[in-house]
C-alpha cells in the first residue's frame, strides 16, 4: 500500500516527461538551413522519369528545348492577391514559390505574416510535363497579361502562363484561385501544333528541404515530412531519413490518392482526379531537399490536337472542417480527397483525440471562443469521469480517516514488515477500504489528458487564438505565467487534502510534485494549461466535499459509539 503512491506518481512523471521533453524540442532553435536559391528553385533538380505504369504510352523523355536555368535574367515572379494569401509564381517552370496566409502570422515575427512555401526552405510546389520537347519546372514560361488581384466582385481569379517549343506545340498552365479557398486549380493545356503525335505525362511535386519549421523543431508526433494516402494503403507517412538512405517504404501505384508536404498546422497536397492512374515517388536532391510528387498519363495527342488536365493543390491550414470537406466525393460538393483529414497529427491517441476535438469544435460553435469552448469542454469531461473521480476521492478520504491508525501500526510493527502489511490489509478490510482505489480511477483519464495535450496541439484552430485579457493566443505559452502559478496553487490544495503517506520520503516526493508539474507547464501552451486548472479548481470542490462527508460520517460514528 505504501507504494502506490509512489507507484502513481511515476505513471505522472513519465507522462510528463515525455510532454516536457516534446516541448523542450519544440521550443529549440532551429538547425540552419542552406542558403535560399533563387525564386525557389533548385538548379539541376532532376525532371521525374515516365513511371513504369504508362511506360508503354510513352516515348523515352529527352531534355526540353525551352529548358533554361532557374538564374535566366528573362524570368520574373508574378504575384497574384486572393482574400485568403499572396501567391507569388516564378515564370521558370511556372512554380508556387510563395504563398502568403492573410489570417496567420509568422511563428517568430507576430507582425509579418506566415509563410507557407517559401525559399529559406526551398519549399515549392511544382509541376511540368514529360514528353519529347514538352515544358517541364525549368522551363521559362510567358505570362499572358490580365488581372493580378481578385476584385470585391470577383469569384476567382485566372494566371495564365505559356511556351511554346520549336516543333509549334504550345502548352499554356494554368493557375486558378477562388474566393474563400486554399484550394488552387492547377491545369496544363496542350496544343499540338506540330506534326507529329504526343505521348505526354504530368508531374505534379513539392520540393522541400528537411529541416523544421521554425518553432517546432523535434515537436514530439507533430510530423514534418511527404505523406500520401491511397484506398488500398491508407495514410502513409514518409521520413526524411528513410528517404535520404533510399529505404522509404510506399503505395507506388494506384488510381487514387494524393501527395502532400505536412508540418505542424499546415499542408500542402497535390489531388489529381479520381480514377485516374497515377504513380508516387519520392527522391532525395543534392541541397538537403527532397521532392515528392505524383505522375499522371495524358491522352495520346494526334498532330493538330488538343488536350488538358486539371489537378487541385491545396495550399493552407489544417482546418479539419475544410479538410473533411475536401475529402467528400464530388457529388457530395468535395473534391474527393480522402483521407486529407488524417494530416492533423493527434500522434497515438488519435482514436480518443479526435472525438475530443470534435467535442471541442461543437462547443466553439456555440460560444464562438476557443477558451471559454476549452472550459465547457474540461467541464463535461469532469462530469463524464464524476463517478470514477468519486470512489478515488472516497477511498482517498477513507484513507485520510484511518491515517492515524496506520501511523500506530507502524510504530507497533515497524521492524516486521510482514506483520505490518497483514495488519494493515486487515484494517483495510475491516473499514471496507480499497488501497488501490485513490490511483486507478486518476490512472484511467491519463490517456484522456494525453489525447487533449494533442488535440490542442495539433488543432490550427487553436493558432493566434484569444481566451481573454492577456491571452491571445492559446497555442501559446501564458506570457505572465500566471496560468501556470494557478495550477502550482491548486496542486497544493489537492495535496494538502490528499492522506498523508506514512514514508516521509514519499510524503516530501508528493509536495514536490506540484513544483515540478508547475516548472514544466510554464513553457505547455496555454490552453493545455487552461484545462488543467479548471480541473484541477473541479477536483478540488468534488474532493473536499466527499473528504468532508466522509470524515464527518466518520466522526459521528465515533460519537454514536461513545
Amino acid at each position: 500500500m505504501d507504494n502506490k503512491r509512489l507507484i502513481l506518481a511515476s505513471v505522472f512523471v513519465f507522462s510528463l516527461f515525455m510532454l516536457w521533453d516534446a516541448w523542450q524540442k519544440f521550443n529549440a532553435p532551429p538547425p540552419p538551413v542552406q542558403a535560399a536559391v533563387v525564386a525557389g528553385q533548385t538548379e539541376g533538380t532532376p525532371v521525374p522519369q515516365v513511371p513504369s505504369v504508362v511506360a508503354a504510352q510513352a516515348a523515352k523523355p529527352t531534355v526540353p528545348v525551352a529548358q533554361v536555368p532557374a538564374s535566366d535574367s528573362r524570368s520574373e515572379v508574378i504575384t497574384v492577391k486572393t482574400d485568403l494569401f499572396v501567391a507569388s509564381i516564378s515564370t521558370v517552370g511556372g512554380d508556387l514559390v510563395s504563398l502568403e496566409l492573410n489570417h496567420y502570422k509568422s511563428v517568430t515575427d507576430k507582425t509579418q505574416p506566415f509563410l507557407l512555401f517559401e525559399g529559406k526552405h526551398q519549399y515549392a510546389a511544382q509541376s511540368g510535363l514529360i514528353g519529347e520537347g514538352l515544358p517541364n519546372h525549368r522551363t521559362l514560361y510567358t505570362a499572358v497579361k490580365g488581372e493580378r488581384e481578385l476584385t470585391a466582385d470577383a469569384k476567382e481569379i485566372k494566371l495564365r502562363l505559356e511556351a511554346i517549343n520549336a516543333e509549334g506545340v504550345k502548352v499554356a498552365k494554368v493557375f486558378t484561385f477562388t474566393r474563400g479557398s486554399y484550394l488552387i486549380g492547377v491545369s496544363h493545356e496542350i496544343d499540338n501544333a506540330s506534326q507529329k503525335p504526343i505521348a505526354a505525362h504530368a508531374y505534379y511535386q513539392l520540393q522541400r528541404d528537411t529541416s523544421s519549421p521554425e518553432g517546432e523543431s523535434g515537436m514530439a508526433n507533430t510530423f514534418t515530412g511527404p505523406a500520401l494516402y491511397t484506398e488500398q494503403d491508407k495514410y502513409q507517412k514518409l521520413d526524411f531519413k528513410d528517404i535520404e538512405k533510399g529505404k522509404a517504404k510506399f503505395s507506388e501505384k494506384a488510381d487514387n490518392g494524393w501527395m502532400a508536404m505536412v508540418q505542424h498546422y499546415f499542408v500542402s497536397a497535390w489531388i489529381p482526379e479520381a480514377k485516374l492512374a497515377r504513380e508516387f515517388y519520392v527522391r532525395k536532391l543534392d541541397n538537403n531537399a527532397v521532392t515528392a510528387g505524383i505522375i499522371v498519363p495524358l491522352p495520346a495527342l494526334a498532330a493538330g490536337a488538343k488536350a488538358s488536365q486539371n489537378v487541385s493543390l491545396y495550399a493552407g491550414p489544417q482546418i479539419q472542417a475544410t479538410l473533411r470537406h475536401l475529402a467528400q466525393p464530388v457529388s457530395e460538393g468535395g473534391i474527393g480527397a480522402e483521407g486529407l483529414p488524417l494530416v492533423v497529427d493527434y500522434g497515438w491517441l488519435t482514436i480518443v483525440a479526435a472525438p475530443i476535438f470534435w467535442c471541442l469544435d461543437f462547443i466553439h460553435g456555440m460560444v464562438g471562443n476557443w477558451g471559454w469552448a476549452i472550459v465547457i469542454l474540461t467541464i463535461c469531461i469532469k462530469l463524464l469521469f464524476f463517478p470514477l473521480s468519486a470512489a478515488s476521492y472516497k477511498s482517498m478520504a477513507k484513507m485520510r480517516a484511518v491515517g492515524p491508525r496506520l501511523n500506530a501500526l507502524k510504530e507497533r510493527y515497524g521492524d516486521d514488515r510482514q506483520k505490518l502489511n497483514a495488519e494493515m490489509m486487515n484494517l483495510y478490510k475491516s473499514e471496507k477500504i480499497n488501497p488501490l482505489g485513490g490511483c486507478l480511477p486518476i490512472v484511467i483519464q491519463i490517456p484522456v489528458f494525453i489525447a487533449l495535450y494533442w488535440a490542442l496541439l495539433g488543432a490550427v484552430e487553436m493558432r493566434d487564438a484569444p481566451w481573454i485579457l492577456w491571452i491571445q493566443d492559446l497555442s501559446s505559452q501564458d506570457p505572465y505565467y500566471v496560468l501556470p502559478v494557478i495550477m502550482v496553487v491548486t496542486m497544493l490544495i489537492q495535496t494538502k487534502l490528499n492522506p498523508t503517506p506514512p514514508d516521509p520520503i514519499q510524503a516530501k516526493v508528493m509536495m514536490m510534485m506540484p513544483f515540478v508539474f508547475g516548472a514544466m507547464f510554464f513553457f505547455f501552451p496555454s490552453g493545455l494549461v487552461l484545462y488543467w486548472v479548471i480541473n484541477n479548481v473541479l477536483s478540488i470542490a468534488q474532493q473536499w466535499q466527499i473528504t468532508r462527508m466522509i470524515e464527518g460520517g466518520g466522526k459521528a460514528a465515533n460519537d454514536a459509539k461513545a
